[in-house]
């Protein structure tokens, strides 16, 4: 069975991980392998569907980062953990698929969760999906052990049951974490009443967990689903990443199908399972493809998150050739002046090579900062205050395909535009996207392009706008322009592959 699927109906999207034809695997491999707008130095599928990072965490000297996975065809269809690890969270490992499901508990699917060291194992904690003869849906929150020779053993018994006087089928994600001396774990919901919740669990051992409640952290309404909740601390101050579902646009300005929102807070009370003093709601990500972000306190001080670049129920332009999504870059979580910042972890650093210095003043008519740039590459570029701008990345030599970046240090404002970035999609939800940045400031742009993915972050991480796209071969160019006020400079690296 070597001829790649168009089709896709239920049965073979659930179908068995072993009752796959494997020369039907290795063809369509190959022909990921020879696609356009294969990833240099992010994470992507070796074959078929990527979306939320799971897992992620530091266990027997090294970072460790599931994803969820459905290696078969770029759809949602039975899935699984693939498992990746770094030494460095830049240069990361295939490990294979060692979580499928394979009991009565995750029959239809190892769905999203979380891991943490305890003793000398990785300890899972993930949903459970099941699917009865009519399609109803049930939930299981349950665990795994990984050990130091990266074999997996899955827990025989739920861990939690969904409470269905609470919570619907809608019952998943879930994060564990040490809080004092005892494990909390906060799971995404949907109570009986159809609103988003943030439920809280605590285990005194791990394998035997009691319900504590809710977690309060807006008065808004959270839509009629939470995913991917994930609670962290950064000196201290508590931060809750999570992804409402069907948010009123009112409560919180997103533009894409689903929103990746977060609150700051001034101390979590455990007592009372409340973020105190919470922030109003923010986008964690200003761009088109930001969801599902998976973030821990890591061992040596950081808190590490990283992202689905993707979104549900939106068609991207890889389905064609057999695969589809891709991870962020690992960031680094700070907090300043009462702002998240996010930034790549400095072990990105690494991949830097080819250093290309660059300064000048700005010019109305346009110039060129570079004619044949490839396609891996970061950019940083200092511009100055009180001017107007563009920014063109991705230019072919006409300048009639380019993604533009439209700045505006007078009145505050950067737009991104992928209209003319390359192959069109998902434009229902706009081709544009605008922030507001300080005025009468400098603005300081850190880019890094990976073929078919864009990551900027704005004044060091402050604001973050992510995106894929997909350009045309010939798409290698680099123009600035501005109104001639002011000088720019900047620096230009080549980024290695993985």
């Amino acid at each position: 069975m070597s001829k790649l699927i168009e089709n896709w109906t239920t049965d073979l999207r659930y179908k068995k991980y072993n009752a796959w034809d494997s020369t039907y695997l290795s063809a369509l491999t190959e022909k990921v392998n020879a696609a356009p707008w294969r990833l240099q130095y992010h994470i992507q599928p070796t074959s078929g569907l990527l979306n939320d990072p799971n897992g992620f965490s530091y266990f027997n000297g090294k970072w460790h980062l599931f994803y969820q996975a459905y290696p078969f065809g770029p759809v949602h269809g039975l899935k699984s953990w693939a498992h990746m690890t770094s030494t460095d969270l830049v240069h990361w490992e295939y490990e294979g698929i060692p979580l499928v499901p394979s009991n009565e508990y995750d029959s239809h699917g190892v769905y999203s969760g979380s891991a943490l060291p305890i003793e000398d194992k990785l300890f899972l904690m993930y949903t459970g999906n099941v699917r009865d003869a009519d399609w109803n849906r049930s939930a299981f929150q349950l665990g795994a052990w990984l050990d130091q020779e990266g074999q997996l053993t899955k827990m025989t018994k739920p861990l939690i049951e969904t409470d269905t006087t609470q919570y619907t089928h809608d019952f998943r994600d879930p994060q564990i974490f040490n809080y004092g001396n005892t494990y909390l774990a906060i799971i995404g919901a949907q109570d009986t009443n159809k609103q988003g919740r943030v439920a809280v669990y605590q285990s005194e051992n791990s394998h035997d967990w009691h319900y504590l409640g809710n977690l309060t952290y807006t008065d808004l309404p959270m839509g009629y689903m939470v995913e991917c909740p994930n609670l962290v601390f950064i000196d201290e101050q508590p931060v809750l990443l999570f992804c409402p579902q069907g948010m009123d646009h009112s409560l919180l300005d997103y533009q894409t199908i689903y929103p990746n929102a977060y609150v700051l807070g001034s101390r979590f009370n455990k007592e009372t399972l409340t973020i105190e003093n919470p922030t109003t709601l923010q986008n964690l990500d200003e761009g088109f493809d930001v969801y599902a972000t998976q973030a821990f306190n890591a061992p040596d001080g950081r808190a590490l998150s990283v992202s689905w670049i993707g979104l549900p129920e939106i068609e991207y332009p890889t389905f064609s050739d057999g695969w589809a999504h891709c991870l962020s870059l690992v960031k680094e979580l700070s907090i300043k002046d009462g702002h998240l910042y996010q930034f790549p972890v400095v072990e990105t650093q690494t991949l830097r090579q080819n250093e290309i210095s660059f300064k000048g003043q700005l010019l109305s008519s346009g110039q060129q900062l570079l004619e044949n740039a490839s396609f891996s590459y970061e950019l940083e570029l200092e511009l100055p205050k009180d001017e107007r701008g563009e920014l063109k990345l991705f230019a072919d030599e006409d300048a009639a395909r380019y993604l533009s970046l439209s700045f505006d240090t007078i009145s505050g404002k950067l737009t991104v535009d992928r209209t003319l970035a390359g192959v069109p999609f998902a434009e229902e939800f706009g081709n544009t996207r605008s922030i507001t940045i300080p005025r009468h400031e400098a603005l300081k742009l850190s880019i890094f392009v990976d073929h078919s993915v864009c990551e900027i972050f704005i004044n060091n991480g402050l604001k973050v706008i992510t995106l894929r796209l997909f350009p045309a071969a010939n798409q290698t160019q680099l123009w600035l322009s501005g109104s001639g006020k002011g000088s720019y400079q900047g620096k230009f690296w080549e980024l290695l592959s993985q």
